[in-house]
C-alpha cells in the first residue's frame, strides 16, 4: 500500500486517467472527488464487497440449478 499525504484541494493521478482530489476535511472525515472514464467502475469498499458477495451467490446458485439438471 502506498501512503500519501495530502491538503484539500490537492490530487493525485493514477493510470493517467483517474483523478482524486482532497475536497474536504473535517475532523476525521475526509470528502474525496474521484474524476475517471465512465468505463471504469468506482465504488466504496463496503458496496463492492456485497456485489462480490451476490455475484458469487448467484454463481453458486446458477451451478447448482446446472447440476439439479444433469442429474435430472
Amino acid at each position: 500500500m502506498l501512503a500519501l499525504s495530502r491538503k484539500k484541494n490537492e490530487a493525485l493521478i493514477i493510470n493517467n486517467n483517474i483523478e482524486i482530489t482532497i475536497l474536504e476535511i473535517k475532523g476525521e472525515q475526509v470528502k474525496i472527488g474521484i474524476t475517471a472514464p465512465k468505463e471504469v467502475p468506482v465504488y466504496r469498499k463496503e458496496v463492492y464487497l456485497q456485489i462480490q458477495k451476490s455475484n458469487e451467490e448467484a454463481t453458486n446458485l446458477d451451478a447448482l440449478d446446472a447440476l439439479k439438471n444433469l442429474l435430472g
